[in-house]
């Protein structure tokens, strides 16, 4: 096929994926901004699932706005990240170089935060590549926005203003997405997903970065 954008998830398919203890940590921390110093791992977990309904239930039983609780957690989650990209313990995989050789536009559309993603693309030189990128703004409509949405994916394929583009994730939500606007998807087969079936299933499933030389004759790398 001749895709005229690739659009990228980030995390298990560009970069490693994020230790859902920080995710923890994070939320645990702005609990104590807040003045509660013990929240129960049940609903911490509850806060992992990325439910609007569950935030909110989870910030009234301990009496806390759930705006102000998101916006201080969004802020230790994305500090956190930049403290692991720098330690070189969340890393870019070894086939992005791929990102180099694509000839149509290149994107980035992410559940992660949007300062996050900025600071990747910066770090990792993905800049010279990447044409347009977006991750959640740090707010509870940037929660609600966040994929299977296909809100953040729409607007990556209009700032291009592509009319074929394919995109490339390891989640069912990444593939829900695009089947929700229309396009194809490739899945990514990354080690943590040796055992996992995205729902709806891909256009397209690879094993590596470098396989979409197979399927997309813009790929010059």
């Amino acid at each position: 096929m001749d895709y005229d954008a690739i659009i990228f998830d980030n995390d298990g398919v560009l970069v490693t994926p994020t230790d859902r203890r920080l995710w923890h940590r994070a939320s645990q921390l702005a609990f104590h901004d807040l003045g509660v110093t013990d929240v129960a791992d049940t609903h911490l977990d509850r806060l992992d699932g990325y439910s609007l309904s569950g935030l909110v239930r989870t910030c009234e039983r301990y009496g806390v706005n759930s705006d102000e609780f998101w916006q201080r957690r969004e802020a230790h989650a994305a500090r956190a990240q930049r403290h692991e990209i720098r330690a070189g313990r969340k890393h870019a995989y070894d086939d992005v170089d791929i990102l180099q050789g694509i000839d149509p536009s290149v994107g980035i559309v992410s559940n992660n935060q949007q300062e996050t993603i900025d600071f990747l693309v910066d770090h990792f030189g993905f800049d010279d590549a990447v044409e347009t990128q977006y991750g959640r703004e740090p707010s509870l409509d940037g929660l609600v926005r966040m994929k299977p949405n296909s809100h953040y994916l729409h607007r990556a394929i209009r700032d291009p203003d592509a009319t074929n583009p394919l995109y490339v994730g390891d989640s069912g939500v990444d593939m829900a997405a695009a089947a929700d606007l229309g396009i194809d998807s490739a899945f990514v087969r990354r080690p943590h997903r040796t055992n996992y079936d995205p729902r709806p299933t891909a256009t397209y499933e690879l094993s590596s970065l470098a396989d979409l030389r197979t399927v997309c004759r813009t790929v010059v790398a």
